[in-house]
């Protein structure tokens, strides 16, 4: 009878033991497979939203950088955070499309920033691409939700209230298109199309101390937002142009590298968009190089110069830097 219920039990274990999930903490040996299966699948559509950001995460979801560095291109994070800092990261779950890509939905945090990203993974496992859904921004009054649905599109819808009350959207639609991008495919608001409907300039707040940092207009609604980088050799940057009366717009945000004593690049391994900057003692030309489609209609381009905006003097009342 023992030799039975020892033969029952055995197997039970050893499954058990074999479904256990892996630890990330970086004491033992993980390889791809491993990595992946600590996500936790999630049923589609699945939302993330300001919330997620902010709710406290456990340890058994927690991710050793050192670990996430085997799998995952370093660049990734160190976009967003700075030089030498290594966030905490956390494993929110996975969509898997099947016979295709995988995507791990991972929350990146400091005691300064945090980010939920969707990364994207082929069918043989290559690490493809990584988009960051959502981030911590306490300047900005709005609501963020991050949906990806039942075909694997990602939406990004940002609403506030307006001065009556009334709830305003915008709504941006991306898909993985295979070769290792998210391009844009569709955009969506119910806000005003009129002159005065304000611009959310998502730098404005941030240092301007450097040589070329500041900001570059043509007119209210077409500017040029360039801040400090996390080192002298780049540079954070906001761009936002308006054409043909508003009926071919074009907005980009990033970070460019200095190739040059006044010239910057931005390009990106996550983006076709290549675009440079070149800088005059009181201006700043940009020219659309390659791939910029999905932040801009068809119809018109990255392109132009743009005058400095006077700081004002010390001493004097400072309105809020905003170009708008």
């Amino acid at each position: 009878m023992k030799k039975y219920l020892l033969s029952l039990i055995f197997p039970a274990l050893l499954v058990s033991c074999k479904a256990k999930k892996v630890s990330l903490s970086g004491g033992e040996p993980v390889d791809l497979q491993e990595f992946v299966d600590f996500f936790t699948p999630v049923k589609l559509p699945y939302q993330l939203n300001n919330d997620s950001l902010q709710q406290k995460d456990p340890d058994s979801l927690a991710i050793d950088y050192s670990v996430f560095g085997q799998f995952v291109q370093d660049s990734v994070l160190s976009k967003h955070f700075a030089k030498n800092v290594h966030p905490h990261l956390y494993a929110l779950g996975k969509a898997v499309t099947p016979k295709a890509e995988t995507y791990l939905f991972l929350k990146a945090v400091t005691s300064g920033r945090k980010i939920i990203y969707v990364l994207c993974f082929g069918k043989s496992g290559k690490f493809l691409a990584a988009k960051p859904l959502l981030v911590a921004d306490s300047r900005i009054a709005a609501r963020d939700v991050a949906t990806m649905d039942a075909k694997y599109t990602i939406t990004l819808r940002r609403q506030h209230k307006d001065s009556d009350g009334q709830i305003k959207f915008r709504q941006y639609t991306y898909a993985f298109d295979g070769s290792g991008a998210f391009p844009l495919i569709l955009t969506e608001s119910n806000e005003s199309a009129q002159e005065g409907q304000p611009i959310i300039n998502p730098i404005d707040t941030l240092p301007h101390h450097r040589k070329f940092s500041g900001d570059y207009l043509q007119d209210p609604r077409n500017f040029v937002s360039v801040r400090d980088g996390r080192e002298p050799s780049r540079m954070i940057f906001f761009v936002h142009f308006e054409k043909d009366k508003g009926t071919c717009k074009g907005e980009l945000k990033g970070t460019a590298r200095f190739t040059g004593s006044n010239s910057a690049q931005f390009r990106s391994m996550n983006d076709p968009c290549t675009m440079e900057f070149s800088f005059h003692s009181d201006a700043v030309s940009i020219r659309e190089i390659d791939g910029c489609g999905s932040h801009r209609d068809i119809k018109c381009f990255f392109e132009g110069t743009y005058l400095r905006k006077k700081e004002l003097h010390a001493g004097h009342s400072r309105k809020k830097d905003n170009p708008q």
